[in-house]
């Protein structure tokens, strides 16, 4: 999950995304961490049931992320790395958005090793582990939609490199993380942000206090958003095929002609 306020610094060429990788260590987790994870899991797949996009469940079930505890990333990489070729890596929490975007750029995916506290199953601000997979691996597994978040991975990189990554940021929100999308004639959940939040996602679906915009890329890479707090508004896009297909199809010279208005 990227906050917009660091998006704006430019790349440090030092850097490099490999320092911020740390052990899993999936032996340190208590048996109460554990069970915080099956809880959240059980509950979000009850909840959530048909009104979460389709390949999002079908990546659960290709992954068998059902299976109770914490997933350990190793056993996880075999399975998405053959569908795929993502990898997921432990981190320590959040990384800057250079970082961020040269592991997208790469198929890296990374995990908050750490998970939330019982009493904090309902929100957490800044994304744990259970957000980063059960909201973001499952869509990893879909080959078109692991294309576009590679594709964002260099766009953003890019845009850092030229002083406007907040616009990647923007683009990265509005489709990757709290995003709904058109299915079978529905209105779905799509991003990570809304398929991991218990509260959130019923919000975005059902709440007439916010708005649900069509989804392009002109109005998402101008539309600010908030990281700490519930969003005013969420994106639907016309189905997960055609936003992809537009992302991969964006270069760093079109998204600074549609910020131009051009």
């Amino acid at each position: 999950m990227l906050q917009e306020a660091i998006s704006k610094k430019p790349a440090a060429q030092a850097m490099r995304w490999q320092d911020y990788v740390i052990p899993q260590c999936w032996d340190g987790f208590t048996a109460e961490d554990h069970r915080v994870w099956d809880i959240l899991f059980e509950r979000q797949v009850e909840a959530l049931g048909t009104r979460i996009v389709r390949p999002f469940r079908d990546g659960l079930d290709l992954l068998h992320l059902s299976h109770p505890g914490i997933p350990d990333l190793a056993e996880l990489n075999t399975k998405l790395k053959a569908r795929t070729g993502w990898e997921t890596v432990a981190v320590p929490g959040l990384v800057p958005d250079a970082i961020f975007f040269a592991m997208l750029s790469e198929r890296i995916f990374p995990v908050g090793n750490f998970i939330r506290t019982f009493e904090q199953l309902d929100y957490l601000e800044e994304p744990d582990l259970f957000h980063d997979i059960f909201g973001h691996v499952p869509m990893l597994s879909h080959p078109g939609f692991a294309a576009m978040i590679e594709h964002m991975g260099h766009l953003g990189l890019a845009a850092i490199a030229a002083g406007h990554g907040e616009w990647a940021a923007r683009l990265y929100w509005h489709s990757v993380e709290f995003s709904l999308a058109r299915e079978d004639g529905e209105v779905k959940i799509l991003g990570a942000g809304l398929a991991s939040s218990f509260g959130e996602f019923r919000l975005s679906l059902d709440s007439p206090a916010v708005a649900r915009p069509r989804f392009t890329i002109r109005d998402a890479i101008a539309t600010p958003y908030h990281h700490d707090s519930f969003q005013p508004l969420y994106m639907v896009s016309d189905g997960i095929e055609g936003l992809s297909t537009e992302v991969l199809g964006l270069d760093l010279a079109g998204i600074e002609r549609l910020a131009r208005g051009v």
